[in-house]
C-alpha cells in the first residue's frame, strides 16, 4: 500500500525510480517482518517487564520473551521486534544476548554442517581424503554461533534465577577474596599423542593439525570449546604430538595439560575429542576444516565413581559424534583370525590421554572458577586472578546489586578477549612471569602490555590458522614486550599508562565503551 501510495504522488518521470525504491522497501518490510531467528546475529532475551509510555515503544510483558534487534543506537534505545511482529524500541538495559540454544542438542548445527557443500565435500567425492573425514562439527558451533561456545564467554559471571545475583561468584566477608566453591566434577588431564591418523591426501596445503575439545554428554556441548594444536614431524606424519619442549614458557595454543570443570548433572558425562586439520585447497585457495575422527572420554565408571589418575587409549572414530560404527579409513575392515586382529588393533586410529591430580595451590585457584570451564591449567593463576577482579568490581565496589551502571575498568572489559587470542595471553603470563601475586602489580602490567597490544595499530586481526597472520602477531609481540621492558629496566618502574602517551609508541583511537566493563551486555 505505501508502494501504491508513492507511486500516486510521483511524477511520471520519476515512476522507474521510484519502482525500485518501493522494491527496496518491500524488501526491506519482508526481512522485518520475520519473527525472531533463535540463531540470529541480533536475537535477545528480556530480562524484565518492559511496559511502553509513549507512543513507538514496544512493550514486553513476558520476561524471557526473545526480541529480534532491527536497529541498535547509541542512546540505549533499541528498535526490536517480537514473535508476532509487532516492532517499537526497547531500552537496552532491559534485554540481554540469546542463549543461543544451549539446553538443547547441538544436532541443528551439525544436520547444517553435513548438508552444507564446502570444501570438504569436494575433496570427498574426489577421493581426496579418506571416506570418514567430516566438516568439523566443533568448527561449526565456534564459526556459527557467536561467542557462546568460546572461552570469552564463560569467564564471564553468570546470574542466579532471580537475576538479582551471581550463580557462580561469591564474596568472603572476612577475607575479602573469591569464595571457592566446589562443582561435580573437575579433573585434570593431558593430551599425550595422537596415533595412526590418516593424512588428509594430495592438493591440499595443512596450516593447522589440532584438537578441539569440550565437554559433552553425548548430545549437546556443555562447556566451552577449546583447541590445542598438534606438533607435526614429517617423519612420523600419522603421528600428533602435543606440549612440545622449548625454552621459554609454551605456548597456550601448544599445550596440552588442560583442566575441565563442569557442574552437569549427566551421567554420560564426558570429554569429547575432535581430532582437526584447517587446510587450503592448491588448485583454488579455498579454506576448510576437516574433522579427522573423535574420540570421547566418560568421566565415570558404570557405577558413576570418578576415573582413576592413569592413561586412556581413546578409539578414534570417523564421521561426527552424532553418527555411530564410522571408520576413519574405508580400508580398515573386521579382521577375522586372531593375528590379523593384532594387526589391526595396531592400524587402529588411537588418541592417549593421561588423567591426573593437581596440587593444592593448582586445585585451590581451580574453586574460585566459573562452574563450566575448560582450559589450559598454566592459565590458571591468571584465571583466577581475573574472577578476583571481578568480585572486588561486581561485589565489593557497587553501591548496590541491583546497580548497573557502566563500570571504568579496562582490565574486565578486555581481558575476556585473550581467551580467544591464545598469543596474547602468552604476552600476559612472560609480562607477569617475574610478579607477585598482586592485583595493583597485575593491572599495571596489563594496562601497558596486553591492553596496549590490543591497541597497537602494527598488530593484525588475530586469524586462525594463518601463518603469515601469526608471524607477523608474534614480532610485533615480542618486539613491543621486549621495548617496554627496556623501558621498565631504565625507568624502574614496572609499567603503567605513561606508555600511551609516551612519542616513541603509537596506538589505535578509542573511545569510553572500551575502557568499560558493561555487565548487562556479557553477564550469562
Amino acid at each position: 500500500e505505501d508502494g501504491e501510495d508513492n507511486e500516486d504522488d510521483d511524477d511520471d518521470d520519476d515512476e522507474e525510480e521510484s519502482d525500485d525504491d518501493n522494491d527496496d522497501d518491500d524488501e526491506e518490510e519482508k526481512r522485518a517482518l520475520k519473527p525472531p531467528s533463535q540463531s540470529g546475529p541480533h536475537v535477545y532475551t528480556v530480562l524484565s517487564d518492559f511496559k511502553g509510555e509513549q507512543e513507538g515503544d514496544l512493550s514486553v510483558q513476558v520476561k524471557g520473551q526473545v526480541l529480534r534487534i532491527i536497529r541498535m543506537t547509541t542512546d540505549g534505545w533499541w528498535l526490536a521486534q517480537d514473535s508476532k511482529g509487532n516492532r517499537g524500541v526497547v531500552p537496552k538495559t532491559y534485554l540481554k544476548v540469546h542463549n543461543l540454544g544451549r539446553s538443547h542438542s547441538n544436532w541443528g548445527t551439525v544436520r547444517k554442517a553435513l548438508t552444507e557443500l564446502d570444501a570438504t565435500d569436494v575433496l570427498s567425492a574426489m577421493g581426496a581424503i579418506p571416506s570418514g573425514f567430516r566438516p568439523s562439527t566443533l568448527n561449526k558451533l565456534l564459526v556459527e554461533e557467536g561467542v557462546a561456545y568460546r572461552g570469552s564467554h564463560y569467564v564471564q559471571p553468570e546470574l542466579s534465577q532471580s537475576q538479582l545475583s551471581f550463580s557462580d561468584l561469591f564474596l568472603d566477608p572476612d577475607t575479602g577474596r573469591v569464595r571457592a566453591r566446589q562443582v561435580r566434577t573437575c579433573v585434570c588431564f593431558t593430551l599425550w599423542s595422537c596415533r595412526m591418523i590418516p593424512t588428509p591426501g594430495v592438493g591440499v596445503q595443512v596450516l593447522s593439525r589440532h584438537v578441539r575439545l569440550c565437554a559433552f554428554d553425548g548430545t549437546q556441548v556443555l562447556s566451552n570449546i577449546h583447541t590445542v594444536r598438534a606438533t607435526y614431524n614429517s617423519k612420523s606424519p600419522k603421528t600428533w604430538s602435543f606440549s612440545p619442549k622449548m625454552t621459554g614458557i609454551l605456548p597456550a595454543l601448544l599445550d596440552g595439560d588442560c583442566f575441565l570443570r563442569c557442574n552437569s548433572a549427566s551421567p554420560n558425562l564426558g570429554i569429547l575429542f575432535e581430532l582437526g586439520v584447517t587446510f587450503i585447497r592448491n588448485s583454488t585457495g579455498e579454506r576448510g576444516d576437516l574433522s579427522c575422527g573423535w574420540a570421547f572420554l566418560k568421566l565415570t565408571d558404570d557405577a558413576g565413581n570418578p576415573l582413576p589418575n592413569r592413561t586412556y587409549e581413546l578409539p578414534v572414530n570417523g564421521g561426527t559424534p552424532y553418527e555411530k560404527d564410522v571408520t576413519v579409513e574405508a580400508s580398515v575392515t573386521r579382521a577375522s583370525g586372531v593375528f590379523q586382529q593384532i594387526l589391526q588393533a595396531r592400524r587402529q586410529p588411537k588418541l592417549l590421554v593421561k588423567i591426573k591430580s593437581a596440587n593444592s595451590r593448582i586445585r585451590a585457584q581451580l574453586s574460585l572458577l566459573p562452574n563450566s570451564l575448560l582450559h589450559n591449567l598454566s592459565c590458571v593463576h591468571l584465571l583466577a586472578l581475573h574472577r578476583q577482579l571481578l568480585a572486588d568490581a561486581l561485589l565489593m565496589d557497587r553501591p548496590t546489586m541491583q546497580n548497573a551502571d557502566l563500570i571504568c575498568n579496562p582490565v574486565l572489559s578486555t581481558f575476556p578477549k585473550l581467551l580467544d587470542q591464545p598469543d596474547l595471553l602468552d604476552a600476559l603470563r612472560v609480562s607477569k612471569e617475574n610478579l607477585p601475586f598482586l592485583k595493583q602489580e597485575f593491572v599495571k602490567v596489563y594496562m601497558s602490555s596486553v591492553y596496549f597490544l590490543l591497541h597497537s595499530p602494527s598488530l593484525p586481526c588475530h586469524r586462525w590458522a594463518d601463518p603469515p597472520s601469526e608471524e607477523q602477531r608474534a614480532r610485533v609481540i615480542y618486539s613491543t614486550l621486549d621495548a617496554l621492558k627496556h623501558t621498565q629496566h631504565t625507568t624502574g618502574q614496572s609499567g603503567g599508562p605513561q606508555v600511551f602517551v609516551d612519542p616513541m609508541y603509537q596506538h589505535l583511537a578509542f573511545d569510553v565503551s572500551e575502557l568499560t566493563f558493561e555487565l548487562l551486555c556479557v553477564v550469562r
